[in-house]
């Protein structure tokens, strides 16, 4: 019984300090997340441009990856020049003259929480969160007693939560 006990209240006492610990950036991702529902609209972005030299007579694919321009497309060649939809490119030059919708500053680092892969910087602070995360998930089954009406609705809210993120993952 001890050992149960002793188990119940070190998932419970480190719940709550992570939890607290773990606000801020739960606070983060939140938003950063809210932001990325709408990374398909220009929601809070602001044009900005660019007057940049890039490689010379570079395809239409390299150019967009140059440019970090998803699907660019050219739409019209005056000789060397280049035009697309955000700006031109001479190929005989690589001055490229574009503009883009981007986030702040602020809310664009923010994002990129979320995009963060292996070799980046902040992939250790995403697979801290995410399995602090599945702490939480865990040791939120030692917050009730078994045997009270709160752990048993808990159970069902879980089931539910399950069977809804599993439906809306299917469609």
């Amino acid at each position: 019984m001890d050992k149960i006990k002793d188990t119940r209240s070190f998932m419970r006492i480190t719940h709550r300090y992570l939890g607290y610990f773990l606000a801020g950036i739960m606070a983060v991702y939140s938003l950063s997340g809210i932001l990325l529902v709408y990374r398909d609209t220009d929601f809070l972005k602001k044009e900005k441009k660019y007057d940049k030299t890039v490689a010379v007579n570079l395809s239409e694919k390299e150019l967009g990856k140059e440019l970090k321009i998803k699907g660019l497309e050219v739409e019209k060649t005056e000789g060397t020049v280049l035009h697309f939809k955000q700006g031109t490119y001479d190929a005989s030059t690589g001055k490229a003259q574009y503009s883009k919708k981007e986030l702040p500053f602020v809310l664009d680092k923010m994002v990129k929480l979320h995009k963060a892969q292996s070799k980046d910087t902040l992939s250790p602070l995403n697979v801290f969160f995410g399995i602090s995360l599945f702490f939480f998930v865990i040791s939120s089954f030692w917050m009730f007693n078994p045997k009270t009406k709160a752990f048993k609705r808990g159970i069902k809210f879980t089931i539910a939560g399950l069977i809804i993120s599993v439906i809306l993952l299917c469609i």
